[in-house]
């Protein structure tokens, strides 16, 4: 909450997801990672097949979250919204874990 008052400018708390990226040596492994991988819950997954013919696998999850607390220095939530926040920012993290 110091932090937040300091602020002059916008502040946004945000949490990134689990990403994971594996690298195939053939497409049909990376069809069944993905497969696996979306059945698992994460359905952000995809294939990229590269120009060299690299086969990248992404792993991700959904447990995204992105909210602005501060506008110009001006704190525009309780200092409760952002303790909800942190819980649910936490949760996500024991999710992705």
């Amino acid at each position: 909450m110091t932090a937040l008052e300091k602020a002059t400018g916008d502040v946004v708390l945000k949490f990134e997801p689990f990403v994971l990226h594996v690298l195939c040596q053939e497409l049909q492994d990376a069809q069944l990672l993905h497969s696996v991988a979306v059945n698992s819950g994460f359905r952000n997954s995809g294939i990229t097949v590269g120009r060299g013919g690299k086969i990248m696998m992404a792993v991700r999850s959904t447990h995204c979250l992105e909210v602005p607390l501060c506008h110009k220095g001006k704190l525009m939530v309780s200092e409760e919204y952002i303790e909800f926040l942190i819980h649910v920012a936490n949760q996500k993290m024991e999710e992705n874990i």
